[in-house]
């Protein structure tokens, strides 16, 4: 498999994580506890590698000539949950 390829997977991997962290345990930890301060550590990972992510699937539009419709369903999965995981398994080659 390209490199270039298995950079995007462990970006989306990495993303997907992050969001599951930030939805299911900071902010849990933030309203109900009241304690912020995971909510800004994990934020700021997850922001930048959600940046990483559309940077990356756009990389993926170019290098593996997806549809402008499939980098809009790539795009769309990484605002949902468990959204890159699918996108890794149906639009990205096996390892």
């Amino acid at each position: 498999m390209d490199n270039s390829i298995r950079i995007f997977k462990v970006v989306s991997f990495l993303e997907a994580i992050s969001f599951l962290v930030l939805l299911f345990i900071a902010m849990p930890l933030k309203y109900i506890w009241d304690m912020p301060e995971y909510v800004r550590v994990v934020g700021m990972a997850h922001g930048i590698l959600f940046v990483l992510y559309l940077f990356g699937a756009y990389w993926m539009y170019e290098k593996l000539n997806w549809s402008f419709k499939t980098l809009g369903i790539v795009a769309i999965c990484s605002v949902l949950p468990f959204g890159p995981f699918y996108a890794d398994k149906k639009y990205l080659p096996a390892s």
